[in-house]
């Protein structure tokens, strides 16, 4: 009883925020500088004069370089000519530390001889199509936070200028990077490994297909039935842990209706719901590397959290971007992965504007990270890093998005994730494609929704 009292009297109080008419869309005047001043997400689109270029569209299709040549081909590299500005490591990071984010810092300094970032020229390749960028135009003068969610919004982020109090902004941020663009239908076969201390590892491998009918123009607004997406994963190898299955519904208001899980174990038959599928149980494929909210850098509802924007503006930070060669089919996982954390040649590095987000655990709230801070591009509101804090305060995860822009599309997303703890000196790595044949597929025909029903997972299970 205590607990749901808690968890009301959270909601009440956001209640009465919202209600006090604090947050409101933004005027079709402000609305207007989008794709003027403002890139279309709303990132500002002059450089900063030095090693910021300004944005001039990012990569588009008619930009694809020639050899690539079929849908899900692992992608070229479009600036595989450019070359190495700085690296950073233990010894030089104290010259670069306010362009470092505490992670990056704690990475190496935990790993003072390996790990390090090779600073490349800044590529600002954040693209879209078009009737996406409408609807975040669109979305601006009409999308409102809800207490446990958003409404009025589709088909784009919801809130590319920031506004209100912070702690509305710092959600509004939030909610920019759950509902970014990521294409319509998505197929990929990927894998994952849990890297001991000692650098051994076993791969687990799924076939993966994600709905976003938030996205899909055929579905308007008012059939969205609040759904951001649909999730269906299949576990295919190892022997022992094939046939067994995943599927989600994510919701845009997870007050109205609460995330959606279910899984399927091949040795019964059977498809059970899975109610626990929610902050911070762990991932049994990430050996407890890995909990439910950290999936996509962030997931699922934020209400167990006080969130603040850490600064007014973007700031400049080197993240990982563009990372071509990291995900390419020339390179190995035995060329990726190694003791204590990924291998440093592989990654690129880049200077771009990020927003600072801090959430922290509401008292009487529980949560095994007692507060987090996200990085989050400007750029394409894709988290791009987060440091996660145990209950003393103490650096405790560090999780990395590997971003790229899947050209064809196009869309800005990531190429590999990376979580790092720092007391074990594990790391669970999700997206291993270079040994695949391919890498996302954007290009099959969108299923049915009834496709991603328990029913019909059953189904395919048998």
């Amino acid at each position: 009883m205590l607990k749901k009292t808690i968890i009301a009297g959270s909601f009440i109080s956001l209640s009465l925020m919202f209600a006090a008419g604090a947050q409101a869309a933004v005027s079709a005047q402000e609305a207007d500088r989008l794709g003027k001043e403002l890139t279309p997400f709303g990132a500002i689109k002059e450089g900063n004069g030095a090693d910021i270029p300004a944005w001039t569209g990012g990569i588009q299709r008619d930009d694809i370089p020639s050899s690539y040549t079929r849908p899900g081909q692992h992608h070229p590299d479009p600036f595989a000519n450019d070359r190495v500005v700085r690296t950073i490591d233990n010894n030089n990071k104290h010259r670069f530390a306010d362009r470092l984010t505490e992670g990056t810092k704690a990475l190496m300094e935990t790993y003072p001889d390996t790990f390090s970032i090779r600073v490349y020229p800044t590529r600002r390749t954040t693209a879209a199509p078009q009737w996406v960028y409408d609807n975040v135009k669109a979305n601006a003068t009409r999308a409102k936070l809800t207490p446990t969610g958003v409404e009025n919004t589709k088909g784009g982020i919801p809130f590319p200028i920031l506004h209100g109090t912070n702690e509305e902004k710092a959600l509004q941020a939030i909610w920019n990077h759950m509902l970014r663009w990521r294409g319509v239908y998505v197929v990929r076969s990927a894998s994952e490994v849990a890297a001991q201390k000692s650098g051994s590892y076993s791969l687990t491998t799924t076939q993966q297909e994600v709905y976003f009918p938030y996205y899909d123009p055929k579905v308007p607004m008012t059939e969205l039935e609040n759904i951001i997406f649909y999730y269906l994963s299949f576990t295919t190898a190892p022997a022992r842990l094939a046939g067994g299955a995943v599927l989600i519904h994510e919701t845009l208001d997870q007050g109205k209706t609460p995330r959606q899980a279910w899984g399927y174990n091949a040795g019964t038959r059977r498809v059970q719901r899975s109610p626990s599928h929610v902050y911070d149980t762990p991932i049994a494929a990430s050996e407890g590397l890995r909990t439910v909210d950290d999936t996509d850098m962030y997931s699922g509802a934020p209400d167990k959290y006080d969130w603040r924007l850490v600064y007014d503006e973007p700031v400049e930070m080197y993240i990982p971007y563009n990372n071509y060669r990291l995900t390419s089919n020339e390179l190995t996982y035995k060329d990726i992965l190694q003791k204590g954390h990924i291998n440093s040649e592989y990654p690129r590095w880049e200077l771009h504007r990020v927003w600072v987000v801090e959430a922290t655990l509401k008292p009487r709230e529980r949560h095994v990270y007692h507060k987090r801070v996200f990085y989050i591009d400007a750029d394409s509101w894709q988290i791009a890093s987060v440091d996660k804090y145990d209950r003393r305060g103490d650096l405790w995860r560090v999780s990395m998005a590997y971003i790229k822009n899947y050209y064809e599309v196009p869309v800005q997303w990531t190429g590999l994730e990376v979580f790092y703890d720092l007391k074990s000196q594990r790391y669970h790595v999700q997206q291993l494609m270079n040994e695949e044949r391919s890498t996302l597929d954007f290009t099959q025909p969108v299923p049915n929704k009834n496709y991603f029903s328990p029913a019909a997972l059953r189904r395919r299970g048998r």
